[in-house]
């Protein structure tokens, strides 16, 4: 490719490959239905593994059209900051520490308002 050809153009809009000799994937076309009645069909490769599952454009979970609903996996439920509070602490304590900090909050603000 000589110089000429670069300048002038938008190189990072328009590629300067042909499509000629490409020769692409054998497709597939698959329904997925979800629960609120909308159907979208997405092309897959015959190759490609394809998923139960399809987010649709509502945000509901659509499911292929040719298969039952997959089995929903047990996991465990996230561990929050109260959760890993309570491996540390047990709840008198806490009841402790939040009396002292309140009466520190509380003496700290009549020194204030006297100033």
């Amino acid at each position: 490719m000589s110089e000429r050809n670069l300048r002038g153009s938008r190189l990072g809009a328009a590629s300067l490959e042909s499509e000629s000799g490409v020769e692409l994937a054998e497709r597939q076309q698959i329904s997925y239905h979800c629960p609120n009645g909308h159907t979208t069909v997405v092309p897959m490769s015959l190759e490609a593994d394809v998923p139960a599952l399809w987010e649709c454009r509502c945000g509901a979970e659509a499911l292929r059209a040719d298969t039952a609903a997959p089995e929903k996996k047990s996991g465990k439920p996230a561990r929050t900051h109260w959760d890993m509070l309570l491996e540390r602490r047990t709840i008198a304590e806490l009841e402790v520490l939040l009396d002292e900090r309140l009466e520190l909050l509380r003496s700290r603000a009549l020194i204030q308002r006297s100033a």
